[in-house]
Formats: structure tokens, sequence, C-alpha cells
């Protein structure tokens, strides 16, 4: 009987054990499934990435230094273009440069003979020449061929650039020195009084030349038949002789000292009292002023006009 007891006590812890131990799943998990889980777990995913970024850092930084190399491969081979050109034709480069440097200083142009004789003997001149042309082509000075001789010049291009306005400095003639006197003098005056002052005829290019000089001016018209126009100083003239008004033209003292009138002047001498205003007998001018009015010629805007 105490046998039994001992059975069935065993047989119930047996069922007691059986109740708490964990079910375990028995289904079968293949090796790639698990390679699988284990491959994306965050440690693995983040070390993947670092390994890529790390490859990609590789991969740019070589081709990097491959475009490097072959740009400086290019350099290389532009700079080297040149004297391989030279080397082909069978240009010595120092004579290349001695016969620049000549070109370049020369005043008058220069012949090949003459190069060859400033030149080592055996230098090749017509190659260098070409060499040369070919250098300068696209640059601010050119190598021109000139009077079969050799010089530098500014490309046509840039000629402007050393372009200078100059004044053109003219010689008065006599009659319009004394021209420009009289007028200077006894304005307002007409054509006829320089005339008659004068002695002579004016000629017709006399007070065009002292109009376009900037010295006298068309200032008004004389109230007289076919009223002619009359003539005085402008602006300019005052500037260029120094003078501060018309008022201070030198007198009889200051010509007499300058040797313009004799110590003993002639009778009946007197000089003028010049005056940039309107005389009583003169209208101001209103009109073009023309060659044609500066020379006495008709005044268009007159009916019946004619020259002085």
């Amino acid at each position: 009987m105490n046998r039994a007891l001992r059975k069935e006590e065993a047989l119930g812890e047996m069922i007691e054990a059986a109740d708490v131990l964990p079910v375990r799943n028995e289904s079968p998990v293949s090796e790639e499934t698990v390679s699988e889980t284990s491959e994306n777990t965050p440690e693995v995913i983040a070390e993947n990435l670092v390994s890529e970024e790390a490859a990609s850092g590789a991969v740019e930084a070589a081709g990097e230094a491959a475009a490097g190399d072959l740009a400086t491969e290019a350099v290389a081979a532009e700079e080297a273009a040149p004297l391989a050109g030279q080397a082909e034709v069978g240009i010595n480069i120092e004579h290349l440069r001695m016969a620049e440097a000549l070109l370049f200083a020369a005043s008058e142009p220069l012949s090949e003979e003459a190069l060859k004789v400033s030149l080592p003997e055996g230098a090749n001149v017509e190659g260098i020449i070409a060499e040369l042309q070919t250098i300068y082509e696209k640059r601010g000075v050119t190598l021109v061929h000139v009077a079969e001789k050799w010089q530098f010049r500014t490309a046509p291009d840039l000629a402007f650039l050393l372009r200078k306005e100059k004044p053109e400095q003219k010689k008065l003639s006599r009659a319009a020195i004394e021209t420009l006197a009289i007028i200077a003098y006894h304005q307002p005056v007409t054509r006829a009084e320089v005339e008659d002052i004068r002695g002579v005829m004016l000629s017709k290019g006399t007070l065009d030349t002292l109009m376009e000089v900037g010295w006298i001016k068309i200032r008004g018209r004389k109230r007289t038949p076919g009223r002619p126009v009359t003539y005085g100083t402008t602006e300019a003239f005052l500037v260029q002789f120094g003078l501060e008004n018309i008022g201070h033209l030198p007198g009889m003292d200051e010509l007499k000292a300058a040797g313009f009138l004799e110590a003993i002047p002639p009778s009946g001498l007197d000089i003028p009292s010049p005056s940039d205003q309107l005389a009583a007998d003169e209208d101001p001018y209103e009109g073009p002023e023309g060659s044609d009015l500066a020379t006495g010629g008709a005044d268009p805007f007159i009916p019946g006009s004619s020259a002085e």
C-alpha cells in the first residue's frame, strides 16, 4: 500500500512539473533565416553604412586624383606643344629668344639678312620668323612684314588705344593779323570799313579763318542801306591774348614802346576806343552765323540784300 501511495505522489509531481515547464516550438528554423535576422540588427546596419561611406569616399578620392593627373598632363602637353613644334622644325629656343629681342628693340624694320648677321651661325631664320608670327598672332603686338622686312607693330584692332588728338597749329597770314587788329580796335566794324582802313580788298577766306579760330564773331547789323553785318572779338580772343576786357588793348604808349608805332606818329593818328556794347547805329544780330555772312555775302533773310 505504501508503495502504491509513493507511485501516486511521484505521478502527481511529474504532472505539476509538466504544467510549469514552457512549451517549446519545435518548428525547424533554417540557417538562412537566422542569418537574415542577425544581419538586420541595428549594429550590423550601422557597420554596413560606415563601410559603404568609406568605400564611396575612396572612389571619389580616386576619381579626383585621376582628374588631377589628367589636368596636369594636359597642361604639360600644352606647354610642351610649342617646344615640340619648334624641335620638329629645328628651331633653337635661344635663337628664338634672341631674334625676339632684336625685333623688339629695333627702331626700324629688320630684314632676314640683318637677323642672320646678328644670330649665331646656322640659325633657322625663316622658321624663327614663322614661329614668332604664330606666337604673336593673337596678342597686343604682331609681327608684320613691311617693305620686305619684319617689325613688331600694335595689333590693328587696338590702334584706337594709341590714337591721340593734337590741336593743329595754324599760322595766320599777314592779312589776317591786320584784319584782326582792325576789328579789335574798331569794333563794331563792317567788312567795307575794314577794307577802307587797310586800303585793299579783303579776300574771302580771311574773315572765315578768323571766325574758324574763334577770335571774331558777327555781333550785329549797322543801320545803313543794305544792313551790313558788323564784326567784333570774342571771349576766346581775350583769353588768347590775356586781356581782362576789350578796353585793356594796348594804347598809344604801349604800341610805341613795343615798336609798332614811330616815336612821332603821323598827325591825326588816333587810337579808337573799342566797346563790347552795341553802337548807337547798330542793331543786335539775329540769324545764323554762316560763312556767307562772315565774308560779306548776301543775307538770305532780307530780300534784295547783296554783298558789301
